[in-house]
């Protein structure tokens, strides 16, 4: 089945040139390496060692298969991911255990529970450097459901966050039909699943439910779930919740919904017409995102509430978390050579046939900009 994703050439204006800031060393997290050695098949040095990450399961099957790419250029080395969840991961790289990290949302500049931001820990790791937010990968995020007999199902903000929240509990309720004219609705209870990781996937999915719900979603956004169903751990598990349980419906990334060959609810978003979820719609929301920070930061921020014609508005940007600076030379060569493949063409074109998307051409020069000032 073709399964290509292209968002095309999505523009997203004033992400700058960096500049990033100066250096320091750090203690060497886990993992061996040794001085670069071997030559690609296009003739750039491959460095060899263990280059070890940890964070997003949305970013799982992108980042295992840019993997096995890469290991065809450079097969001296192992790249190992453990798709923990973005929480996870962001801990086990401020604690120096892990390399980079794979976040769903970029590191936070400000604290909630009055502790040390993640930014400023991770500038710590970093050796008093910053941390790069390098958008990788673009994964959006779909209502998946298994509902017998129910091949289209229509969603909007307000009804998807009173599902999630627990407000409206059988599939025939009034919200739900009024969206779904013409169409034999059970009016079985609804089985809710969600993350019970810390997930960037639940934080993008919340800030959706808090921006377009109107009001009817209580919590506000964060990696862990205040609404109501059964806790599954990481995509594959919400994923596999859904598809072995009836009237079920969950969150979770584009792929593990295609994979699971679960249902995926087309969003009314406002704009007269329900928007499924294609490769042009994800694009069309990715064309709202702005710059979130400034310089070397390169963080977008989304709109969860966009009315545009098409666009499909709940999108997360998975972003490689590195230090600008700070770690061992042979480390630094590692993660450098490995990002930058992630970050070319090629790594970028193995993604096409796995329901995410490419960066566009805009935002993947400037992000191999910012990998190639990492020392």
């Amino acid at each position: 089945m073709n399964r290509l994703l292209r968002v095309g050439s999505v523009a997203v204006a004033s992400l700058g040139v960096l500049a990033l800031s100066a250096c320091g060393s750090d203690p060497e997290p886990s993992g061996s390496s040794s001085p670069s050695t071997g030559s690609s098949s296009t003739g750039a040095e491959c460095p060899q060692g263990t280059l070890n990450a940890e964070g997003s399961s949305a970013q799982k099957n992108a980042i295992e298969e840019v993997i096995s790419k890469y290991n065809e250029t450079c097969d001296k080395v192992t790249v190992n991911y453990n798709a923990t969840g973005s929480g996870a991961g962001i801990k086990q790289f401020n604690a120096s255990q892990v390399d980079f990290a794979g976040s769903d949302s970029a590191l936070k500049t400000e604290s909630k529970d009055g502790g040390e931001p993640e930014a400023a820990q991770a500038a710590k790791r970093c050796a008093n450097n910053p941390a790069l937010n390098l958008p990788m990968v673009i994964g959006p995020v779909a209502i998946a459901y298994n509902l017998d007999g129910v091949q289209k199902l229509v969603l909007d903000g307000a009804t998807a966050a009173k599902i999630f929240q627990g407000d409206i509990k059988t599939w025939n309720d009034p919200a739900i039909a009024k969206l779904n004219a013409g169409v034999t609705l059970p009016s079985a209870p609804i089985s809710v699943f969600f993350r019970s990781d810390e997930s960037g996937t639940t934080e993008n999915f919340t800030k959706y439910l808090k921006a377009a719900g109107g009001g009817a979603w209580k919590g506000e956004p964060a990696k862990k779930w205040t609404g109501t169903g059964a806790g599954k751990e990481k995509s594959a598990g919400v994923a596999e919740g859904v598809k072995s349980t009836k009237n079920a419906i969950t969150y979770v990334e584009w792929s593990y919904a295609v994979d699971n060959k679960l249902g995926v609810a087309q969003i009314d978003n406002g704009s007269g017409t329900p928007v499924e979820l294609t490769a042009e719609s994800a694009g069309k929301a990715l064309a709202a995102a702005k710059p979130a920070g400034t310089g070397s930061d390169l963080a977008l921020k989304l709109d969860y509430a966009t009315k545009e014609a098409g666009a499909y508005p709940i999108i997360l940007v998975t972003y490689e978390i590195a230090c600008s600076k700070g770690l061992p030379a042979e480390k630094t060569a590692l993660v450098k050579s490995f990002l930058t493949y992630f970050a070319g063409k090629d790594g970028q074109g193995a993604l096409t046939e796995l329901n995410y998307a490419p960066l566009p051409e805009e935002i993947r020069t400037k992000v191999d900009a910012a990998i190639q000032t990492i020392s």
